[in-house]
């Protein structure tokens, strides 16, 4: 019997589906038994520049087939691959490769000039591989990707270690980037989950060869998982739900190279590759999804999206209104999760027959809520507390053992991940998130969660997008402030919209200001870029 290991559990997928498609991408699409081979390829090289068990690779790309095959190499070979993000300049990036010990760099050609500047920098890395695209940018001594494989033989297959390090940089509440590491074994078998969210059985397959096996069985049965990851895989939505899930049941991946959301293209995408499961990141991209269809529709010209059987959110806040006007093209399930690279908290499943409330989640198992305390919070108590994700809990922070000790802790013997998000804890046990304790605005004594107070605003039909920040204020010591975006065509003015919002929440949470801006900002994960909104508020506010 084979460890519970990426890499291993691919190796085998390819072995009793060879001929399945694997990653698309444009018009080029590998099947299975040609991603191993590429990956073995990328094995190969790397280990003959020196790389072994452990080392770290770093992936500087946009969404690609070739993404997906160096990190199948990497692990392979028993290395660790280190995300990304792509908007990183020179700082960030020097810092990014540096902390994660990189020693070698995968990176995308448009990067090139970036990658040129801070090389010297960079004493560990021993190669530089680059994907090409239409910038034609290269670095002297780099290897293209296709050349690498052309030249080297694959790596013949090794045993390998659960117990091998996966890791994923993070961003956003915990301050500079930080390497969230899980063991290989942890990780592979929490990501086996797809068997229940999308196969409908109630215990996955637990080893390499079942697992191979019942994905061999489901795509021979014509039920084969399509994946289109909407968002970044530098990310963890776009790399966990949308690529690796997916690959645990044997499913092909379709990526988009070009940055930016394109609804148009998605939805061509979708009919294209007859796409059954779709991963956004909320409301940012959700609403231009619904949007297109709507004009689609509206034009006598729909898209074909009846492929489509699961659309997956992850990270953020996915309205009930929207969920219902995708439902009204086509009948399939809504999944919107609640998490974050650190941890899992939460399900929220809407179809047809039935659209629950925005922010509103039944509780993952080894998932509650604490109070200051450590207490659990009653139900029904109306009590804010903190989450705390038991069961698949990361080992802890990459060279950071204060943040770890503080993030990841024992209650009552069990550990668990707390990476800053409050809630309360309904009658029925379900929970009501409220947001990162991080960005709490603390206004005449109340703390109001930004999150809470954006879904309210959101419901008004002529707002589009909003973000809500707190700017200092001499009374009240911080006022609250929101950031808008209008729909097509639509007008509304403060007044009127705070008024609107004051039916869904307490007096002392409504905006103080709201200000119109063309289009609200976010990060290219779909996640709030409050840094932009609070330095938009401020600067309008002057």
């Amino acid at each position: 019997m084979s460890e519970m290991h990426f890499a291993t559990i691919w190796e085998n997928i390819s072995d009793q589906q060879p001929d399945a498609p694997a990653v698309i991408c444009k018009d080029i699409s590998r099947s299975w038994k040609e991603y191993e081979d590429r990956a073995a390829r990328v094995a190969g090289y790397l280990s003959s520049k020196g790389l072994k068990s452990d080392s770290k690779v770093g992936l500087y790309l946009h969404n690609c087939n070739e993404y997906l095959e160096a990190q199948f190499g990497i692990m392979k070979m028993r290395g660790v691959p280190i995300n990304a993000n792509y908007r990183y300049q020179d700082e960030e990036l020097i810092y990014l490769l540096d902390n994660a010990d990189c020693e070698a760099l995968v990176y995308q050609a448009c990067y090139a000039d970036r990658v040129e500047s801070i090389r010297g920098q960079l004493p560990r890395i021993k190669t530089f591989i680059r994907v090409k695209d239409e910038s034609e940018g290269s670095l002297a001594g780099d290897i293209e990707f296709d050349d690498l494989i052309a030249k080297t033989e694959p790596m013949p297959r090794i045993e390998r270690s659960p117990d091998d390090i996966y890791m994923l940089y993070t961003g956003g509440t915990t301050g500079m980037p930080k390497g969230v590491m899980y063991s290989m074994g942890q990780m592979s078998t929490a990501l086996t989950m797809g068997w229940v969210m999308l196969g409908g059985v109630e215990v996955p397959p637990g080893t390499p060869e079942t697992i191979a096996t019942a994905s061999a069985e489901l795509t021979r049965s014509g039920n084969q998982l399509v994946s289109l990851t909407a968002c970044p895989l530098m990310h963890g939505t776009g790399m966990w739900v949308g690529s690796m899930i997916p690959h645990m049941m044997g499913g092909a991946v379709v990526t988009i190279p070009e940055l930016g959301l394109d609804p148009i293209r998605i939805w061509k995408e979708v009919n294209r590759n007859k796409v059954s499961f779709v991963v956004i990141v909320g409301d940012a991209f959700a609403k231009p999804l619904l949007s297109e269809l709507d004009k689609a529709k509206d034009e006598g010209s729909p898209h074909d999206i009846s492929s489509v059987k699961v659309i997956m959110s992850s990270g953020v806040m996915w309205s009930a209104e929207v969920k219902q006007g995708l439902l009204n093209h086509q009948e399939m399930s809504l999944i919107d999760a609640m998490g974050s690279t650190e941890g899992s908290m939460g399900t929220s499943v809407a179809t047809r027959e039935s659209v629950s409330q925005t922010a509103k989640f039944q509780m993952s198992e080894n998932v509650k809520v604490f109070n200051e305390n450590d207490e659990e919070v009653k139900p029904g108590s109306g009590e804010i507390g903190v989450l705390g994700a038991g069961g698949n809990v990361p080992l802890g922070y990459y060279k950071d053992p204060e943040k770890s000790a503080t993030t990841f802790r024992e209650i009552d013997g069990v550990r668990y991940s707390f990476p800053g998000d409050f809630a309360t804890v309904e009658a029925d046990g379900s929970i009501t998130l409220l947001g990162r304790g991080s960005k709490c605005i603390n206004t005449a004594g109340e703390k109001v969660f930004p999150e809470e107070v954006e879904e309210a605003i959101k419901r008004a039909p002529e707002i589009f997008d909003c973000l809500v920040v707190g700017v200092p204020d001499d009374r009240f010591g911080q006022k609250i402030v929101a950031v808008t975006s209008l729909n097509e065509g639509m007008e509304i003015d403060e007044a009127s919209l705070i008024e609107a919002t004051r039916k869904h929440l307490s007096g002392y949470k409504l905006p103080r200001k709201v200000f119109f801006v063309p289009l609200v900002q976010r990060l290219p994960n779909g996640k709030a870029d409050y840094g932009w909104a609070e330095e938009t508020a401020s600067e309008l506010s002057a």
